[in-house]
């Protein structure tokens, strides 16, 4: 039984199919938070000069930011607004701007890195944009606990 709902699980992950069935909890949304906060602590280290500038390191982290932006609105299906008390209610009012605002960031991640920083002030002039992003959304969206 277990081995034929594992197996399930993997044909459905293989063919996208298994976010059709997921709906985003709390804990889902937060860990997607968490990924792209720290990608954006990776970047702050390196234009700070806390860390040295390392190409892989940026790309990994510009990566992680974009494919969790862009997955972020589907954590916010139809339905899901009753279960999280932690989520704003403006953001199924307005998911539209909610979605545009995710995708925008992660549009800028790409873009960033298509033309990747070659050094730690690129990288500081990168977060600036992406910093914008993400403060933008979080005025509107993110509940202050």
């Amino acid at each position: 039984m277990k081995l034929r709902l594992i197996a399930t699980a993997a044909i459905l992950a293989t063919f996208g199919l298994g976010s059709a069935f997921a709906v985003g909890t709390h804990e889902d949304r937060e860990a997607i938070m968490k990924k792209v906060g720290g990608a954006t602590g990776a970047l702050a280290a390196i234009a700070k000069g806390e860390k040295p500038y390392d190409a892989e390191a940026v790309k990994a982290a510009l990566s992680t930011i974009s494919e969790n932006a862009k997955a972020f609105p589907d954590q916010f299906p139809p339905g899901s607004e009753t279960g999280d008390k932690a989520a704003s209610p403006k953001i199924w009012e307005t998911f539209d701007d909610f979605k545009a605002k995710s995708l925008k960031l992660s549009a800028d991640a790409d873009a960033v890195l298509a033309q990747l920083p070659a050094d730690a002030a690129g990288v500081g002039a990168a977060l600036k944009t992406l910093g914008a992003n993400c403060g933008g959304c979080h005025q509107v969206y993110r509940i202050k606990e």
